[in-house]
């Protein structure tokens, strides 16, 4: 398992995304279901992206595309409450969100049930995916 940390996504990311068979991008988000959701990343090849950042779709289609990677992208959202330039605390509800989808996905990388996860998170079940795990 690999973790890397990134303020913004890359056109370098693809290669990093193209040496392993699943991806989790994880981002704060201000407009999700609380307390985060969990959904497949499709490829989008032509996705708009500038020299500075570029979203995940574009990241997982680069991959495809010039490394003839087939990884499979999955964006974890955690709802957060307030975002600011300098602000760099969590708020308390911000935080009690990232536990939970921490203890989400701690199995899901566990067990690589990345799909039963998907599923179970858009049926609002989040913890479904450990019934049918194994």
């Amino acid at each position: 398992m690999t973790v890397e940390s990134n303020y913004h996504l890359t056109v370098e990311d693809a290669a990093a995304v193209a040496a392993h068979r699943s991806v989790v991008f994880a981002d704060a988000s201000v407009a999700g279901r609380e307390p985060f959701f969990f959904t497949r990343v499709h490829p989008v090849a032509h996705a708009s992206f500038s020299s500075h950042t570029v979203e995940p779709e574009a990241v997982v289609a680069m991959a495809r595309d010039l490394f003839r990677a087939d990884t499979q992208g999955y964006m974890l959202g955690i709802r957060g409450y307030q975002f600011n330039e300098f602000g760099e605390a969590l708020s308390e509800r911000a935080v009690e969100n990232l536990r939970a989808a921490l203890r989400f996905l701690v199995p899901v990388l566990r067990e690589c049930t990345f799909d039963a996860a998907v599923t179970a998170a858009e049926d609002g079940e989040p913890a479904a995916h450990l019934r049918n795990a194994t």
